[in-house]
């Protein structure tokens, strides 16, 4: 196992880097533990936040070659790679702007002399994955620097560049050594880390099966761990919904980052029949005009899937729901070209015993249902064991909202994919995992709220 760049929209190696051996890893969280007890926790909140605002600008200032790194590692479209550096710099910022106000002593409503205290609790190890190589570490990292804890950062193992570019930033942003630590190791090194009761947190993003692994390691150490997993998403189309912008957020939802997202739609439901028949050829006529090619032409609108493998497994996602009873309506196959690259896909007829109907494809596929009335789309967008995004779609807003409160997930929202920010809150309920990232509740996760009580002196 090594950490190694395949440029997707080839397919040609292009970098490796080796494992770093059980001794440098042991190091590793030495001198983060060491950092954190003699140094870093003991910085004022003020000097911590202005490293990570300087990791910001230097963000912003080497904004072109921040860039370059996605789309060379796992074939993002260039532009959304400036997207992904612009939002990890507004990220960085959020945290070195609010820091003060988040972390301030609270006074107890109605409990005199009772104040609620912030403090850091230690080395927090945080495993992210590769579709958003810079912002899924921005998640962690800039609300629990400022917070006082350090951070050992296991990348996923095909975007090393990135891994090692966002580490230079606090670097050079003037952290010392032990506040930010890439690491390239393995499975069972992470492992280890979460059994040393140095590690005091655990933060991972990635897929049903790794939070499980890793939740259960954590609790076995009664640690603290955050899980961000998989979802299903729907996007639920009201009768009062105007199919033309429906259809044209759904394509845009699907397709983003070549439909390799957490919180992309892959799950369309349209309340009507009729209603239905329209919008699926609305969707269609739309993925037609989806151009899928190089991440570096400004055209392109879909670009490579990340890996060989992945791309393998959705196609043999795909052929199982049609072997299983689904019709493939639009797409379905890799395209004849260099690199790893699919072409749109819809799929329709899913029965409950499909296996498409509770799997996450991750990728451009999207699923497609119509019900008869709300109360089918309702259940239905809620018979997913996942739960973390849900969307949509009516003129009357009141009414979405009332909906919206009966959908089964961590975020819904009406009229519109998805849209991050840093003030909102990110995270889901059910297999989709717990905890919550960015915003506030982000920078809370792993803090410890010291209870201090004054009484008179006798």
């Amino acid at each position: 196992m090594s950490f190694r760049t395949i440029n997707p929209a080839t397919g040609n190696f292009v970098k490796e880097f080796p494992l770093q051996s059980d001794g440098q890893v042991s190091a590793a969280l030495s001198t983060a533990d060491k950092r954190y007890r003699d140094d870093w926790k003991h910085r004022s909140v003020a000097e911590r936040a202005a490293i990570v605002g300087r990791a910001a600008e230097i963000l912003r200032e080497k904004r072109d070659e921040y860039a370059t790194y996605p789309t060379l590692e796992m074939g993002k479209v260039a532009r959304f790679s400036y997207m992904e550096v612009d939002l990890v710099a507004d990220i960085l910022d959020f945290y070195a702007q609010r820091a003060e106000q988040f972390l301030a002593p609270q006074q107890v409503p109605g409990e005199p002399g009772a104040t609620l205290v912030s403090e850091p609790i230690g080395v927090i190890l945080a495993i992210e994955p590769w579709n958003f190589p810079y912002y899924q570490l921005a998640r962690v990292a800039a609300p629990q620097l400022i917070a006082g804890n350090v951070v050992l950062m296991k990348h996923a193992e095909n975007v090393p560049q990135c891994a090692l570019a966002f580490a230079r930033l606090f670097e050079e942003a003037g952290a010392p050594e032990g506040v930010y630590t890439n690491l390239f190791c393995s499975i069972d090194q992470v492992g280890a880390l979460i059994d040393d009761f140095r590690v005091r947190g655990v933060a991972l993003t990635g897929s049903e099966r790794a939070g499980a692994s890793v939740g259960e390691r954590a609790g076995r150490n009664l640690k603290k761990v955050i899980l961000e997993l998989g979802g299903s998403d729907p996007a639920l189309i009201l009768e009062g919904a105007s199919l033309e912008h429906a259809a044209e957020q759904c394509v845009m939802g699907r397709t983003f980052n070549s439909g390799q997202g957490c919180v992309n739609i892959k799950r369309v439901i349209v309340v009507g029949k009729e209603r239905g028949e329209t919008m699926l050829a609305k969707l269609k006529e739309r993925f037609a005009t989806v151009k899928v090619g190089d991440p570096l032409d400004e055209a392109t609108v879909l670009g490579p899937l990340v890996s060989e493998q992945a791309l393998n497994g959705l196609v043999r996602q795909i052929e199982a729901a049609q072997a299983a009873g689904a019709q493939i309506v639009f797409g379905g196959k890799r395209v004849d070209r260099p690199g790893f690259y699919l072409e749109p896909t819809i799929i329709t007829d899913i029965a409950e015993d499909n296996p498409l109907y509770q799997q996450e494809a991750f990728g451009p596929v999207l699923s497609f249902y119509v019900v008869g009335s709300e109360e089918e789309a309702i259940e239905l967008a809620n018979s997913s064991k996942y739960g973390l995004g849900a969307f949509i779609f009516d003129e009357d807003v009141e009414h979405a909202e009332q909906v919206a409160s009966r959908i089964e997930s961590g975020m819904v929202y009406i009229n519109s994919c998805f849209v991050d920010s840093p003030g909102l809150p990110f995270g889901g309920v059910k297999n989709s995992g717990f905890g919550r990232e960015l915003s506030e509740l982000g920078m809370g996760e792993f803090l410890n709220r010291k209870l201090v009580r004054v009484a008179g002196a006798a």
